[in-house]
């Protein structure tokens, strides 16, 4: 289902992806510029890294935070911490802009008031994936999940409530930002690994901003 939401001029549309969650397309194309400037400064404080999953595996993925808060993983499992491991120093702030279109985005699919305290920030390059999981290392799951995707495009895996469930396959362009919460706050979802390809911002990376109230 399509939902015009927009000026026709401005061609942005939301899609309903799951139960209380949309695909808002182009919905962060015209902020992106202000969005990488910003992030550059976070990423020479706190640079991309690849964390080890509680089993030992070297995620694929690299990542980051700002906020209060930062999602991390190592040996003794999944958490938020207020500083960052590799520095003991506190994670970056939260930009404003960032705040901002959180906020904007998670109101758009109707979830007012949504105040996030972390950003979790993942880069992935050609053959890099995520599999399926559930965000569920934060404290209150009436929050959505804000989701902003940069760079080249992903074909997004948005499941149910378990593992076993049959998954949607959602294309994800540079701009688009998927918010769920409500009914869809514990679905499973993934990334099937990116294929080769080239994005005038940011070459071959994508990248993602995960917005969260994981305090």
């Amino acid at each position: 289902m399509s939902l015009d939401l927009f000026d026709a001029a401005d061609c942005r549309t939301a899609i309903e992806i799951g139960p209380d969650a949309l695909l808002l397309r182009g919905f962060a194309s015209n902020t992106a510029p202000a969005l990488l400037d910003a992030l550059g400064h976070i990423l020479a404080q706190a640079p991309f890294r690849h964390m080890v999953t509680p089993g030992g595996f070297r995620m694929s993925v690299a990542m980051t935070n700002c906020g209060a808060l930062g999602w991390v993983s190592d040996e003794t499992g999944y958490r938020y911490v207020p500083f960052d491991p590799q520095t003991g120093r506190a994670w970056p702030s939260l930009p404003a802009g960032f705040a901002q279109l959180a906020r904007d985005a998670a109101s758009q699919a109707g979830f007012d008031g949504f105040t996030p305290d972390a950003c979790l920030i993942n880069r992935y390059e050609p053959g890099t994936r995520l599999s399926l999981h559930q965000d569920r290392n934060e404290r209150d799951f009436t929050q959505p999940i804000v989701s902003v995707s940069l760079g080249v495009s992903a074909l997004f895996l948005f499941g149910g409530p378990r593992r076993a469930d049959k998954t949607r396959r959602v294309e994800l362009h540079h701009g688009d930002i998927a918010v769920w919460g409500g009914r869809s706050r514990l679905h499973y979802h993934g990334v099937l690994p990116i294929k080769p390809g080239h994005h005038a911002m940011l070459g071959e990376q994508r990248l993602n901003l995960t917005f969260r109230k994981a305090g």
